[in-house]
């Protein structure tokens, strides 16, 4: 294979990776979105979690909210249409920000990991996430951050 040949097929190797890589990430089906701080409470709008499948509705089972005026973002799970969990997404090991894979969340840096309750499922972390309130108010999932 001649030089430029080769080049040509890195190229275009490079370009089908990327390619693939965001293809991937619009299937990954974690939501983030930036919502508003109002006092003390993130206000989330309860169709964040509404998706439509095949005409049909369903439900994420969780999303990621964040605002400027956090350091780090808040995972919320959803349990039924009563019941959330909102987590802060600090390692209580390091303060490493968390991923969150489906209904766990994990630490990149050292590996810890938690359930959908912020329970600690894996080391080296050996406290539990912090929590915040919430309170299904209409059609808005108010997360008290106090």
């Amino acid at each position: 294979m001649h030089r430029k040949e080769f080049l040509k097929t890195c190229g275009y190797g490079c370009l089908g990776l990327l390619g693939a890589a965001s293809l991937l990430e619009s299937c990954a089906g974690t939501k983030y979105l930036h919502v508003p701080l109002e006092g003390e409470f993130l206000n989330l709008p309860l169709d964040a979690f509404v998706f439509i499948k095949k005409e049909k509705k369903e439900f994420r089972k969780y999303v990621v909210v964040y605002n400027d005026w956090l350091q780090y973002p808040v995972c919320v799970y959803r349990f039924s249409d009563t019941e959330y969990q909102a987590l802060l997404m600090k390692c209580t090991h390091q303060g490493t920000e968390l991923q969150v894979f489906g209904d766990r969340i994990q630490c990149p840096a050292h590996g810890s990991e938690f359930t959908n309750t912020g329970a600690v499922q894996n080391g080296p972390a050996d406290a539990p996430l912090r929590t915040f309130p919430v309170q299904v108010e209409e059609t808005v999932l108010k997360i008290n951050l106090k």
